[in-house]
Formats: structure tokens, C-alpha cells, sequence
């Protein structure tokens, strides 16, 4: 498991990893994170390359995959994460690290930047799968601080380069914050967030929801109707879920081990008074 972090909860976030025993199913318990020699957390790569564009406002969201690189004739593993150059709250772009078959390597810069009015100077929150000869990314273009959030796709045939048009995937009304795409057997499962980053209680559609397709398209009618699988009930230790990833079970085809990001208000009395969390449930799909 990879995910975002910063240790003792301050300084600039980067990317770690936690594991299970070898062998264990794939469960909700049982984690443990990475450490060093002295039990101190040790992030999954250096920034010898990437401190330009991702070493003051830090690494966030990452999401792996696997596809085909044309440009080097085989298979390659990444990590893509939003990178912000001088502050934790952005703008982002839209970079990865990449596995050379012994350690995680940064890149020089990032692979992916806003050029449309509508992403408003700031592309994170990627999801990618590779599928047909095309890394397909879904992603988030906006800003909290504005409560202004859109979903943009884009393609390209090796995932670093030659990105197609950054097309609109939600209109900003939805709050989609992440669509994440996983297969299952001929079809294509997707989990994504509908967030409330404005002031009041969040509306009931707020949470995690899930949609299927035949194929992992780039237009969102072509997904079945979304149905509500979380809400943003508050639970004390989260609230307002964002962030799916998501398996299926091994002996259960239809069964989905959900993880998502949740938050809960801490009694800090700075500007961010709160502590993100991670959990994860268990649910069955049509």
C-alpha cells in the first residue's frame, strides 16, 4: 500500500508504504508501515530529481500502475502523485515516481500540467488505469479554497507524454474528487468521492459511490447510474470519506475491500485543526 503522509503530522508530505505478513490476504488489518533501522518512517523515494516542482509543498494522492511505455519497449510500474513546488496547499501538477527494479525513482518534472481556463492553474487527485494501449487518467482540475472542483480526463500512449485534450469528465456541481477504475473479469468497476468543502452540514449525497461499464470510458453517461456505497456520516475517526482505492476479494468475485481517506477535527489551535485518517470497509456489488 502506498499512501501520503507527513511524520509527527507536520512538515512536507511525501509518499510511504505499509504492507502485510507475506501471504496475508488482502484484509483491513494487519498494516505495517515502512520504517528505518532507528523506527523512523523512511518515504518510498528520494527527491535527487523532483525537488524543483514537488519539494516544498510536498507529494499527495498517490495512485499505482502498470501499463506498457512504447518509448522504452516494455512494461514499467509507477506511482503518480500531485506534487506542489512551494506550498502544501498548491497549485499542483501531476507527476510519478517509477520502479527501475530494485527502488522507486523520482522524475525531473512533472508529466502532466493545466492548460485549460476550466482547471483554474491546478491538475491533482490522478487515477490511472492502462487499457487498450492508453494510460487513461481521470483526475481532479480547481481548488478547495475556491469550492470549486472539477474531474478532467486525459489519455496518453505512455503515460508521460503526448497527453490528448484535457477533457471535462464531471462538471464542477457533482464535487467529484476521484474516480478510481478498477476490472473486474470483462467489465470495468469504478469507486469515486463526492466531497463538500463548503461551509454547513454536507448535503446527503456526500460520500463514496460506485458505477460500472463495459469499458473504462471517458464519458461519464456511459457509466451505469452511480449508487451510494458510503456516507459522510461522521464516525468520530472520519468524516466525509475521499480517496477510494479498491480490490476484490480472492474468494468472493463480487466482493470489494474498500480503502478511503477520512478526517476528524483535533483540538490544535492553528489554521488546520484537524488529523487525516485511513480506513477501510468491506462491500458486495451488483
Amino acid at each position: 500500500m502506498y499512501l501520503a503522509g507527513q511524520p509527527g503530522g507536520f512538515g512536507t508530505t511525501d509518499i510511504y508504504s505499509a504492507s502485510l505478513a507475506m501471504g496475508t490476504p488482502l484484509s483491513a488489518t494487519g498494516w505495517r508501515l515502512t520504517r528505518g533501522t532507528k523506527g523512523e518512517l523512511v518515504p518510498v523515494a528520494g527527491r535527487q530529481h523532483s525537488r524543483a516542482w514537488d519539494g516544498n509543498g510536498g507529494r499527495h494522492c498517490p495512485s499505482s500502475a502498470r501499463g506498457w511505455d512504447p518509448t522504452k519497449g516494455r512494461w514499467v510500474e509507477r506511482i503518480y502523485y500531485a506534487g506542489a513546488a512551494d506550498n502544501l496547499w498548491g497549485p499542483y501538477t501531476i507527476g510519478f515516481l517509477e520502479w527501475n527494479g530494485e527502488q522507486w525513482i523520482d522524475q525531473p518534472e512533472p508529466t502532466f500540467t493545466a492548460n485549460e481556463d476550466w482547471e483554474h492553474g491546478s491538475v491533482y487527485e490522478p487515477n490511472l488505469v492502462y487499457h487498450d494501449g492508453k494510460w487513461m487518467m481521470w483526475y481532479v482540475a480547481g481548488s478547495n479554497h475556491e469550492d470549486y472542483l472539477i474531474q478532467g480526463y486525459a489519455e496518453s500512449e505512455d503515460g508521460r507524454t503526448g497527453w490528448s485534450q484535457h477533457n471535462v469528465f464531471a462538471p464542477p456541481e457533482l464535487k467529484m474528487f476521484d474516480f478510481c477504475v478498477c476490472r473486474r473479469g470483462v467489465g470495468f468497476d469504478a469507486i469515486f468521492a463526492r466531497v463538500w468543502v463548503g461551509s454547513g452540514s454536507p448535503p446527503p449525497e456526500t460520500g463514496l459511490w460506485w458505477c460500472r461499464a463495459d469499458r473504462p470510458s471517458r464519458v461519464l453517461s456511459e457509466w451505469s447510474s452511480p449508487i451510494q456505497i458510503m456516507t459522510a456520516e461522521d464516525r468520530g475517526w472520519h468524516s466525509g470519506p475521499w480517496k477510494p482505492s479498491f480490490q476484490f476479494d480472492q474468494q468472493k468475485r463480487d466482493r470489494a475491500i474498500v480503502f478511503f481517506d477520512g478526517l476528524y477535527r483535533t483540538s490544535d489551535p492553528g489554521p488546520f485543526p484537524f488529523a487525516f485518517t485511513l480506513g477501510c470497509f468491506h462491500v458486495d456489488l451488483p
